[in-house]
């Protein structure tokens, strides 16, 4: 499933190869694919896209024309991907989105997703900021530290759920949970209100790490995942916890990763990560 850094690394390479190029035709194969705006799409022909965004999990391309600009918003969901023309895909009947471009380094972007859990939705920019609004907590690679603190300072439950809160902090799914509590040295089912402001700085900075280091190599490919040139994510090899249950824990603690019973792919080291009243 693509979290934050494959949302990233999508939106950086269709930034240099396609900013500035223009939108000769959008050809969308399912209607039930674009969640709003499909009646805008003729607008769209002819557009120059002016610029792209990450947004949590999703890509916003903007568009201009005759000095509107109007934009195209891509969920990643599940298993949604943004390809360019020429990369490959096992099921090309799921390709239920395509546009067309001119004077860019590529000729074609296309929406590929078999499960479609995410669509695409079409907004002008009051469209977008209301949007944003509803769907998107702070992004966890530019909230201040302090702001981050104060944000889970106020914030009540269990530490994994609510870092993957989407409305809460934009972007962090299960693979990137996992992996940043470990590093923290924090266990999924913390209570959030028991932590201590240093321990959500430590948090903090793990965070910025792991996803730093993750957009780094590309994002992780563990199923479907790649990107739009068709490059898969190195930072798999990177895992330390996730789907690594049984595992020896790699701090050499001497115990071995486990999944907690609760929950379907939570993973931690119980050594490592206690779960301990305060701290």
């Amino acid at each position: 499933m693509p979290e934050l850094p494959e949302a990233e690394v999508v939106a950086r390479q269709i930034r240099n190869h396609l900013l500035g190029a223009q939108l000769n035709e959008c050809l969308v194969g399912r209607a039930d694919i674009v969640r709003e705006g499909l009646s805008t799409l003729p607008w769209y022909q002819g557009a120059l896209l002016d610029d792209v965004e990450r947004y949590g999990k999703s890509v916003a391309l903007g568009f201009r024309k005759a000095g509107e600009l109007r934009y195209v918003v891509a969920e990643l969901g599940m298993t949604g991907l943004l390809l360019f023309h020429a990369t490959q895909t096992r099921h090309p009947q799921h390709v239920h989105v395509r546009m067309v471009f001119t004077g860019g380094r590529e000729s074609e972007l296309r929406y590929w997703n078999p499960r479609r859990f995410g669509r695409m939705s079409l907004f002008d920019r009051a469209g977008l900021d209301a949007y944003r609004a509803r769907r998107f907590g702070v992004d966890p690679l530019t909230v201040p530290r302090e702001e981050f603190i104060g944000l889970l300072q106020a914030r009540r439950g269990r530490l994994k759920p609510l870092l993957m809160h989407q409305q809460v902090i934009a972007g962090i799914g299960n693979i990137y949970a996992n992996e940043i509590l470990f590093r923290a040295r924090l266990h999924p089912n913390r209570e959030v209100t028991k932590l201590r402001e240093s321990t959500i700085a430590v948090l903090y900075d793990t965070m910025q790490l792991v996803l730093q280091e993750a957009i780094v190599c590309g994002g992780s490919s563990v199923k479907d995942f790649f990107a739009p040139d068709g490059t898969v994510g190195q930072y798999k090899s990177r895992h330390l916890v996730y789907g690594k249950e049984g595992q020896l824990c790699p701090n050499r603690c001497g115990r071995v990763i486990r999944r907690l019973q609760s929950e379907r792919s939570s993973f931690f080291c119980p050594v490592c990560q206690t779960n301990r009243l305060s701290g």
